[in-house]
Order: C-alpha cells, then structure tokens, then sequence
C-alpha cells in the first residue's frame, strides 16, 4: 500500500441475513437504525451485533492496534480492532488480491512488534518494505486515514537489519550450507520427483556417515558424481541400492542448477538464525529485512529457502511454552509457491513445523492471496485472519471466494458480498482473543504505517549494511575443504613403471582413504559432537554442524 492506498476505496456491503434488532447493515453513506456514535451513543449501545464485536477486541493486556470497525457503511474509531501481543504466536494469515495491502499490513504489524520489542523477520518480495527503518512522510491521504480510524500518528522509523539471499540484491549475504539445508528441501529446489527425492536422502547419508562435509554445491556434485563413477558404484549398493540411472538424474539436476547461478547461495558462512532474535540498544525489536526482489525469478528457490530459515530456528530454539509475547514473529511471502507441487513428506514436514514452533516462541503469518493457497492442515493452525479483499471476476474465482467465506466464523455479515467490496486497505478480520477463542468478524479499515511506505534508496541500504555489525562475519564468502576438494584428491596416482610398480603397495580405494584418514579417525571419536557420527536431522533433513 503506498500513501493513495490509505484513501478508503469500498464499503462494506449490506447483510443479507442481519436481525432487524440489529439494525441494517448499510451502504455507504447510510446511517440505518444504529445512529451515530457519540458520547450519548457509544459503541453498540443501540446495536448488540456492533456490541458483541467490540467486546470481542476489549483486551486487558496488550495488544496490536490494526484499526477500527466498519459498520453500516461507517468507520466507527469507538471501536477499535486489535490482537493480543501473546496470541501472535498463534500463527496467522494474511490474504487478499494484490493491490489490496497486504504488504502495509505486514509493515503496520511489523511496527508494532518492533515497539513492543518483539523481533520481526519480513520476506520483501517486491522491494518495498526497506522503508521500515525510516520516518514516514506526512501527507493529507496518512492524516485522514489516521482521523477516521483514530490513531494518533507519528512519522517513526524502526530498528531494521537488511539481508540478501546470498548476497544478491542489497543486503548482509544469506547463505546456507547444503548439509544444513539437507535433503528434502533441496529436494523441492531441484524439483526431483518422490523416488528421487529418496535417494538424494540416501547421498545425504553416506556423506554422512563418511564424513564428506557437503558446504557447496560443488561437494554434492562431486559425491553423487564419485557414487557413479567405476570406483564408487560399488557404494551405491551398500546405502540402500541407489540406481546409477537416479543418480544421473540428481547429478544433471544439479549440474543445471549450478549454470543457473545458484551456487551463490549455498555455501560458507552458514547464516546464523540467531541473529534474527535480536533486539535493538532502545528494546525495541529488530526487523529484519531479506531482500527478494533481485531473485524473483527463482521463486522456488526464495520460498524453500524461507523454509530453510523456519526449520533451522526449530531445530535451534528450546521449548517456552505460553509466554506473554513471541520472541520472533516470520512473515512468510508469496506463500502459495513453498505448497505447489510439494511432495507428501515436505507438506507433512511444513505442518508438523508450524504446529511444534509455536511452542517455542515463534509465530509464522503466511501471506499469499486466497486461503486456498495453504493446506487445510496448516491453514487449521493459523489462528489470526486478516483478509483482505478477493476477486470474483471468473468461475474460479467465485469458487475461491465461497470456499474462503466457509472459513470464518460465522457473522451478522454478508461476507461473500463484504470481501469483493472491501476498498484498499480494509480487511476482515478474525484473531484468537486472550482466552484462545476466535474473535467476532470485524470489516475493519486498518490503520497506516507510521514508517516510510515505500523502498528506501539502494545506496541508503548500502549504507546500512556496512555499518551492520553482521557485515563482518557474513560479507565475504568462504570456501574452506570439505567434500569436493577431499574427493579431488582422492584417485591414485599413476602407476609407475612395472618394475617399480612390484616394490609399491597398491594405492587404497578412495573409501578406504576416507574412513582411515586422521580426520575421519578423529571426527569418530568426537561422538558429543554432531559431526562425531551420522548427522541428527530434523523434521526436514536439516542439520546444524558447529559453526
């Protein structure tokens, strides 16, 4: 939402099925038997249905402010819509048809948890969310939208870390390495079907159990290429019967991922997730901002890596239970392309993440436009709703439309009518109050960002990241000796001539080599550590090597 998208666009539309003790719900314009608000007529007073919503957003303890109720075809400020600081790590949804707002949703949320020192990780998909770190800029459409919905607006720029993913675009590089990545999210990258999917699990394993550090794509080459060479087709057997065919196929898929201009993205130094749970010197949290726009075309890759980032935080973070704010709050963008095509195991992976990471302190927004996008098993665990308004210009889309009515509770309006005339910047809205339950419907105008709405200049970015404390230890890239370089090294020398030949041994294998050497001894005995045997792999194959 740029600044014009804070000028209120639609109304709501009336209920079909409203009691007449209720009152209508009118169009624009109309003042129905409600009347308007003052201080002899507050909130409901005459109107139960308007009564029920604002008790439903009556919180005691704190709580982020979206905006205020539209009822009747009016912005009522008396009645303010919010969501309890606590409940934020319930996860949460936020949809609707692009240029909607739901890029200024992300922002509003994000400012809020920033100022209640709540760190915030924010996918920018499009480049414009950089504008979070500074003041925003005063104009009449920001004030008006502020009067009607009653927020005291002040032009605020917030604590924000700019990343890159892999260091394309403007921001700290944000690298993996392929052994945490594991198996099954390079898997998705690489669009191998179920069977091969498999078997890369099983070239996961014996770089494992050999102790074939895999830091780059490069070291996943040149395993896979070893395991299918005349020396190491005799290993296939020994992990589980990987076909020499599948393995070609794994080896061509990355040899074409590679020529894509891939290989930036994995490698050293691993990017530490922990960074991302910051806070700033003034308490506030940091708002972490990782640059998608210069990798839109690979939107695969960003969204896996996303995953990436979720189920390293998992495999990290100790268990807190109920806590009385997240300690990190992940807005997953363009949600829709991590689920299309997704294999059996990667869905029930992303569903048993979402479900465990709440435990720990982290709430996770998908953000995608209709809630069809997000399986049923997920979108089940989603307990804040702010949806935004859809189109119903096709078949398809009106069977979307129905389909995303069916998913809220049930309300005095008329939702079917209400979500296709939503104006910019209005939603509706459903949270899990400070009980668990879900709050009444509200079509709520939501407030605007006090930040700038809209991308910061690159060269300001720059500036920003080289005055980062994390440009130190993530600008420059590393590659140190892991699997490639071993494997180089490996093959016996050429045999000398045949009399001299009778006076040498014969050259080991290159497995025998590897499980003798001095490292692959000394990694064995170091069992308290993760590299001291097979690697411990979570819920989607990553794993953590010490940093």
């Amino acid at each position: 939402m740029n600044a014009g998208e804070a000028e209120k666009a639609g109304a709501p539309a009336p209920a079909k099925d409203a009691a007449a003790a209720e009152g209508p719900v009118g169009v624009e314009g109309s003042v129905g038997a409600e009347g308007p608000a003052d201080a002899e007529n507050p909130a409901g007073a005459e109107n139960p249905a308007v009564a029920g919503i604002a008790a439903g957003y009556a919180f005691a303890g704190q709580a982020l402010e979206l905006g205020a109720l539209l009822w009747d075809g009016r912005c009522r400020p008396d009645v303010p819509v919010r969501i309890p600081l606590p409940m934020l790590n319930r996860h949460g949804l936020v949809a609707g048809a692009t240029g909607t707002g739901k890029t200024k949703t992300l922002q509003l949320i994000a400012e809020q948890l920033s100022a209640h020192g709540v760190p915030v990780f924010l996918a920018d998909v499009k480049g414009d969310l950089s504008g979070v770190a500074r003041p925003g800029q005063p104009n009449d459409r920001v004030t008006g939208r502020a009067g009607e919905v009653g927020q005291q607006w002040t032009a605020t720029g917030f604590p924000a870390e700019f990343l890159a993913l892999g260091g394309v675009g403007h921001g700290i590089p944000v690298r993996a390495t392929i052994t945490s990545f594991g198996p099954l999210l390079l898997s998705k990258v690489l669009q191998l079907n179920q069977t091969q999917e498999q078997s890369l699990g099983l070239v996961f394993h014996y770089a494992d159990t050999k102790g074939l550090e895999l830091i780059d794509l490069k070291d996943l080459r040149a395993v896979v290429a070893f395991l299918t060479s005349d020396e190491g087709k005799a290993e296939l057997k020994n992990i589980g019967g990987l076909s020499t065919a599948t393995a070609g196929v794994i080896l061509r898929s990355l040899t074409a991922f590679e020529a894509q201009g891939m290989a930036d993205f994995f490698g050293e130094p691993e990017f530490d997730t922990a960074d991302l749970l910051r806070t700033a010197p003034d308490g506030r949290g940091i708002v972490s901002v990782l640059e998608l726009a210069a990798v839109q075309d690979r939107p695969l890759l960003f969204s896996t890596f996303l995953m990436w980032l979720l189920a390293d935080l998992f495999h990290d973070l100790p268990e807190i239970g109920d806590a009385d704010r997240p300690g990190l709050v992940f807005f997953f963008d363009e949600a829709h392309l991590l689920f299309n095509d997704a294999s059996k195991a990667f869905l029930e992976s992303i569903t048993q993440t979402v479900r465990l990471i709440r435990s720990k302190g982290v709430g996770v927004f998908f953000v995608t436009q209709t809630p069809k996008d997000v399986p049923s098993d997920v979108l089940g665990q989603l307990g804040n709703r702010v949806q935004h308004a859809l189109r119903a210009f096709t078949p398809e889309d009106q069977k979307a439309l129905r389909a995303t009515v069916r998913t809220f509770p049930k309300s005095s309006y008329d939702l079917e009518e209400l979500l296709t005339g939503l104006g910019t910047g209005e939603a509706v809205v459903t949270v899990l109050s400070e009980t668990g339950a879900p709050t009444p419907v509200a079509a709520t105008r939501l407030r605007a960002p006090e930040s700038l709405m809209g991308p910061v200049p690159a060269a300001e970015v720059d500036t920003a990241v080289r005055g980062s404390a994390l440009h130190g230890r993530y600008a420059q890239a590393v590659d140190r000796e892991s699997a490639y370089e071993r494997l180089r090294r490996a093959p016996a020398e050429p045999k000398a001539a045949a009399g001299a030949a009778a006076d040498r041994k014969e050259e080991p294998s290159l497995v025998e080599q590897v499980v003798s050497s001095g490292m692959f001894k000394s990694l064995a005995r170091s069992v308290g550590t993760q590299l001291g045997r097979e690697i411990t792999r979570s819920l989607f194959g990553t794993a953590r090597r010490r940093r």
